[in-house]
């Protein structure tokens, strides 16, 4: 026996004989799918033609149900019904963000793009979770799940998408005055090595990041040592604040305490520009509503903030 599925064309057939069999009049039930009277008469004499069974008797002045027709209209009626409210709630699922996104965001990109669009994000979209994940690693976003990542140009996989969201940016050596009086400031990165360093390690690495600066526009790496190392910045620049060595972060970082005295910036000749903050994301051909309105609000926060 074969699979009793239905065809798009039996699909077709069902519903213009629901909707005679709901008027009993072709001329209202035509107009109310779209299609001319001929048309629909054509689908109905389709679907009798095709299960051998009359389903309508009519004349000139009146269309009634025969037997046969009264019970597939009662069984399928409730079906053809749910069909089309299937239809429509998809459509508007499709329409209205609805659903969570996924999210690996570097700590400092958070507070630049994603802090700010919060509340915005959820008063616009009320129905969409931004699930959030704040950390330094360089992850595999489609391995790890992600529906987009937040991180420096330099660690984006070449086959993904990436929407620049700000400036290039500088890594600057900094210490405390209270440092710089008892052990001297160093006059070029290569006098580091006799200075206590606050050394950063990339969540997952072994060793600690190696600083880099550059000289007749040639980067070079320089290896620290010092009291501490630890995998968040900002606690590293709280060390250096509070007088234990030579800290290296991003200018937005050092920017608060730089302007409060409590931070000394040093070796800048020597701090070049790198790629900043992108969005990215994998390629596809069709994205998912909840992700395209999350991609067009943190371009738009980035905006403003170039503005």
């Amino acid at each position: 026996m074969s699979d009793p599925l239905l065809s798009t064309s039996d699909f077709g057939q069902l519903r213009a004989f629901v909707a005679v069999a709901e008027s009993l009049n072709f001329s209202r039930a035509a107009e109310k799918l779209g299609v001319s009277s001929s048309a629909l008469s054509q689908l109905v004499r389709g679907l009798e033609e095709r299960i051998g069974v009359r389903l309508l008797h009519r004349n000139t002045r009146s269309v009634s149900l025969t037997e046969a027709g009264d019970q597939l209209f009662q069984r399928v009626r409730p079906a053809v019904q749910e069909l089309a409210a299937a239809f429509v709630q998809t459509r508007e699922r499709g329409a209205r963000p609805v659903g969570i996104v996924r999210i690996h965001c570097f700590r400092t990109a958070a507070t630049l793009f994603l802090r700010p669009l919060l509340r915005p994000f959820h008063d616009a979209y009320p129905d969409v979770v931004l699930d959030i994940t704040l950390d330094d690693e360089v992850v595999d976003i489609v391995a790890g799940g992600y529906d987009a990542a937040i991180r420096i140009g330099e660690v984006i996989d070449q086959d993904m998408v990436a929407i620049r969201l700000g400036p290039d940016l500088r890594q600057i050596a900094v210490a405390s005055p209270d440092y710089l009086a008892r052990c001297g400031t160093p006059r070029h990165p290569r006098d580091l090595a006799s200075h206590r360093c606050i050394a950063w390690r990339w969540p997952g690495h072994e060793k600690p990041y190696k600083w880099e600066f550059v000289e007749d526009e040639k980067w070079f790496e320089v290896a620290v040592e010092g009291p501490v190392i630890t995998n968040l910045k900002d606690f590293g620049l709280q060390a250096a604040v509070d007088g234990l060595g030579i800290a290296f972060a991003s200018e937005q970082l050092i920017a608060p305490h730089v302007a409060a005295g409590r931070l000394v910036k040093l070796l800048e000749p020597w701090s070049g520009l790198f790629p900043g903050y992108y969005l990215c994301y994998p390629a596809q051909r069709q994205m998912a509503p909840p992700l395209r309105a999350f991609i067009d609000s943190v371009r738009s926060i980035s905006k403003e903030s170039a503005d």
